[in-house]
């Protein structure tokens, strides 16, 4: 469950938080002061810190500066309702991860909340690597990078020989082979690693808001722009941000990031100061760059320049002697996760896992053990609990009208459960109050973030909110779902 300090002297803002979070499923605690707010850093972890700006004794700015010191991987919102835009932003220069003017709004607060929590988990999740020493196990917390086969290991000289050199990494693959986890891995063995990892998913934002998302905006610079805010870049300087499929970015975005690239400055939207910046720039993409470069769809100075080091993910089916080491791993972890009576693997289970090709990959292999393990009741998983979809089938729905297989077999399992203890009465209404328990619970996990949710219940955006919308599925005093 994700920890938020927050620190204000004012009691009703602090009720209004802690009420506000713990809906959302949060742990909540609370200091009225910098000095009683620093003694609680020191001793306990957060995930994230609301900090007010103006507090009696020690100030926001001197607080967030220790703050810092003590949790260095703690983004730390400010909030403020003294003072200028300026003087927010000059808490951000001194490392604050966002701001929020007073009386703010509750989504805008929900949406930052939600953005720094994802932040913080980027950062502090250490992705594992073996070497010729330490064995990857189960239990491992974090994420790790599974495999004994030649070209995985080849991935894995790769990352060893890039991470500490500052350049630019291309990072290519299909869908679910690692993308991700290889950037965190960079990230976490660089001289970097105290400093932010930022990921961004240039496939979900929408292209009108992409710019301004990267390199932020003035007050003023459009409809709705009441207040400045702080792009990607800024608040990255320093770390390293991670664009996820960036051969969905848009030519006009492209040519500003060569500029950040080449350059080391841009201006936000509606602004004339040059901001300079230090960043360090993974790339991920799952498409053929060099098509895309031939068919005009992505800027050939851009790709070269990506591409100084680059790292190519395989399949896991040109990988399947993996298969077993990563059955290991992951029935491991999941059976740790869900308190799971497994413990074995039988042989013939291993061999049904092997023959199947995994069009969706890793990611694919993964969330069919983790609802194994969820399907097993004893201590030996056996071939009748992989689930596996038919060949051409497992991609996303194209449509809303129907659950992505995924899911839908959740439902059905959790059905047929319950259906053999109280008997084939009301099975529609039955499946309906199954589906929406599952939509709902993994709604509040992921703060009531559609992307998230969606990503984790293995179905479209498009099908996730036709469910909100059926279910009437409001998050807490009835606001809108965020969507990224």
């Amino acid at each position: 469950m994700p920890r938020i300090l927050v620190v204000d002297n004012d009691e009703g803002l602090v009720h209004f938080l802690t009420r506000l979070y713990a809906k959302l499923g949060y742990e909540v605690a609370s200091c009225s002061d910098g000095v009683s707010a620093l003694a609680r850093v020191s001793q306990e972890p957060f995930d994230v810190i609301l900090l007010d700006y103006k507090m009696p004794g020690l100030n926001g700015l001197d607080t967030l500066a220790e703050i810092k010191r003590l949790q260095v991987k703690t983004p730390v919102i400010i909030m403020t309702a003294f003072g200028t835009t300026e003087t927010a932003i000059e808490a951000m220069k001194r490392g604050a991860y966002d701001y929020l003017l007073k009386p703010f709004d509750t989504e805008e607060l929900k949406r930052i909340t939600a953005d720094a929590l994802e932040v913080s988990r980027l950062m502090r999740e250490v992705v594992s690597l073996p070497d010729a020493v330490n064995r990857i196990t189960a239990d491992d917390p974090h994420g790790a990078v599974v495999g004994n086969n030649r070209k995985i290991q080849e991935v894995f000289k790769l990352i060893g020989q890039v991470a500490a050199k500052d350049v630019t990494v291309l990072i290519t693959g299909e869908s679910g082979t690692g993308k991700e986890l290889v950037a965190r891995a960079i990230y976490h063995h660089s001289h970097r690693v105290e400093k932010p990892f930022m990921a961004v998913n240039c496939a979900a934002i929408p292209e009108t808001l992409f710019e301004s998302e990267l390199f932020g905006y003035e007050r003023g610079a459009f409809t709705g722009a009441d207040r400045t805010h702080i792009g990607k870049f800024e608040r990255c300087h320093e770390g390293t941000l991670f664009f996820d499929e960036i051969g969905d970015m848009s030519l006009a975005t492209q040519a500003k990031v060569l500029r950040v690239l080449q350059e080391g400055e841009f201006e936000r939207l509606g602004g004339t100061e040059t901001i300079k910046v230090d960043v360090r720039l993974l790339a991920a993409t799952n498409k053929n760059l060099e098509k895309e470069v031939r068919q005009g769809r992505f800027r050939e100075d851009l790709y070269y320049r990506l591409r100084i080091i680059s790292i190519h993910l395989p399949p896991l089916r040109a990988r399947l002697d993996d298969v077993p080491a990563l059955v290991d791993y992951f029935v491991g972890r999941f059976a740790a996760e869900y308190g799971s009576p497994v413990r074995y693997v039988a042989e013939n289970t291993i061999r049904k896992l092997q023959s199947y090709p995994w069009p969706g990959n890793v990611r694919q292999l993964e969330n069919c053990l983790r609802r194994a393990v969820l399907m097993c009741h004893g201590d030996v998983l056996l071939a009748e609990h992989v689930r596996l979809e038919p060949e051409g089938e497992s991609g996303p729905p194209a449509g809303g009208a129907e659950l992505a297989p995924a899911l839908q077999q959740r439902v059905d399992d959790l059905v047929s459960e319950v259906l053999g203890a109280v008997g084939k009465r009301a099975h529609a209404s039955l499946i309906d109050l199954v589906e929406r328990t599952l939509i709902t619970r993994a709604l509040e996990q992921c703060a009531y973030n559609q992307v998230h949710t969606a990503r984790l219940l293995g179905i479209s955006r498009n099908t996730l909110r036709h469910r909100i919308r059926k279910y009437a599925l409001e998050p807490p005093r009835g606001d809108s779902p965020p969507e990224t």
